[in-house]
């Protein structure tokens, strides 16, 4: 069975530079979407430059020109949106709309998978002021992908290793702290961390499954299933340093939240539901998802011991 044309939207991206390249490590032939918008952008160039090096495809498009989605979703079977929605880098979860219009115009794309790879947003319609505009964002995608009758898969891949391993959940930094640790409550609310390259691979890997067809796929290799405190002791076996640990309270991390800008606001409230509330693993997989580590066993993702000690 041939591979599935395979075009990604943001493939400079976080996300998006390393969906392309597990694309095209498994054998799809890729594209990019090559917008205009990057302009003097040199760094974002001399990426799509050094992807098309390694066989992939540029395709010229732009949200301003309508027309030219269209054009680019007619030359493939499945549209990856790797769009950023984080708040203090890029937040465009909504422009994703255009690239659904674009989708059901074409009309042969059978497999659509929007910018998700975080918190299941359905899980989340109780979430705080002003953090919940990134799930209610993604709900409004979904319910234009659903009404449209485009075939999905929603990929919730968690916790990034990059911005939550290395520095041990901290909002501050990337790295590890030196000295102390600020613990959420007791630590001991399980969440679930993983590599972004592994990301990449399970959602590859879905989009020629019928498995996953219009189900949410969730990334939950059990190893790396942890809590907060498990993961602030893989360091400290890792590094041979031991750190003061200080506890900060529900109301009290809720209290910090006032005052402070509207990104960081965000952030913080995706923080409270990950490690007080524990709305990554508060549940059962439903029938309408499937979990990626029992879908592919074969892939040998990253434990976060090993991903620790890169920061060693």
């Amino acid at each position: 069975m041939a591979k599935s044309k395979v075009l990604i939207v943001g493939g400079t991206g976080y996300m998006g530079r390393r969906l392309v390249r597990a694309s095209l490590d498994q054998g799809h032939p890729t594209y990019i979407l090559q917008r205009p918008e990057i302009g003097l952008d040199i760094d974002k160039l001399q990426m799509l430059l050094s992807f098309k090096r390694s066989g992939a495809h540029l395709i010229e498009g732009s949200f301003s020109d309508p027309r030219t989605l269209v054009d680019a979703a007619r030359q493939v079977d499945v549209v990856i949106s790797a769009m950023s929605g984080v708040h203090f880098r890029s937040h465009n979860l909504l422009l994703q709309l255009k690239l659904v219009e674009a989708i059901k115009e074409a009309g042969n794309v059978k497999r659509f998978l929007p910018s998700e790879f975080g918190t299941d947003p359905s899980r989340m319609g109780h979430a705080l002021e002003p953090g919940r505009v990134s799930f209610d964002e993604k709900m409004e995608v979904r319910k234009a992908i659903e009404e449209a009758k485009i075939p999905f898969t929603y990929i919730s891949a968690n916790c990034y290793a990059g911005y939550f391993v290395g520095s041990l959940c901290q909002l501050s930094t990337l790295t590890p702290p030196k000295e102390t640790v600020c613990l959420y409550g007791d630590g001991n609310v399980k969440a679930i961390f993983l590599d972004e390259d592994d990301i990449a691979t399970y959602t590859i890997k879905t989009i020629d499954d019928p498995r996953t067809l219009n189900k949410t796929v969730y990334l939950r290799p059990p190893e790396n299933i942890v809590s907060q405190r498990q993961l602030v002791e893989l360091w400290e076996k890792v590094s041979g340093r031991t750190l003061e640990k200080r506890s900060i309270s529900a109301e009290d991390f809720l209290a910090s939240m006032k005052g402070l800008g509207y990104a960081a606001q965000v952030g913080m409230g995706h923080f409270y539901h990950i490690f007080y509330e524990g709305c990554l693993t508060n549940f059962e997989i439903s029938e309408d998802g499937e979990e990626a580590s029992q879908l592919y066993p074969e892939v040998q993702y990253t434990r976060m011991d090993e991903y620790l000690k890169i920061y060693a």
